[in-house]
């Protein structure tokens, strides 16, 4: 082999490499679910985001999402602890009230390494395909054994749902 052929073929393997690497941006996780999860038994819903693994994720990062408030207000913010050891990420917010059909919600996730380093930066938006009102006011079942909320369901055989009248139009 000459010395023209051994560069080239180094500079041919060198760029092949180059493109097998991850873009920098791109960071140790990717978006693989976003959703609502709407509970009708306990008269919840919540925004539910999962992202994969597709690197090493150094000890002691921190997973920060901050999920648009569908009442109107400041973002709902979650901080939660992120173990190098799992595949699979799952953020859920806390209850949500007035999520509408169709609206996209902003979600923004940060992930931070124990020195308060940016990992990775990561912008959605989720779109309910139901309305809220489908849930009722108050939970269905209070207590451990899932009993009727004598709230909702009267005595006389009626059941009143409720209506969350202080949505945002």
């Amino acid at each position: 082999m000459t010395k023209r052929t051994i560069v080239l073929t180094a500079i041919i393997a060198g760029l092949a490499l180059a493109g097998c690497q991850r873009k920098d941006d791109e960071g140790p996780t990717q978006l693989t679910g976003r959703l609502f999860v709407f509970n009708y038994r306990v008269a919840s819903a919540s925004y539910m985001i999962t992202l994969k693994k597709i690197a090493p994720i150094p000890d002691g990062t921190m997973a920060v999402a901050e999920f648009e408030n569908p009442a109107g207000g400041d973002p709902l913010v979650v901080q939660q602890k992120i173990y190098s050891f799992w595949d699979k990420i799952t953020l859920e917010s806390p209850d949500l009230r007035c999520v509408r059909k169709d609206h996209p919600y902003s979600v923004s996730i940060k992930l931070v390494d124990a020195s308060d380093k940016t990992l990775q930066t990561i912008k959605t938006q989720v779109k309910s395909d139901l309305d809220q009102t489908v849930l009722p006011t108050r939970p269905l079942v209070v207590g451990p054994a899932y009993t009727a909320n004598p709230d909702i369901f009267k005595s006389d055989g009626s059941a009143d749902y409720g209506k969350d009248t202080a949505c945002p139009a």
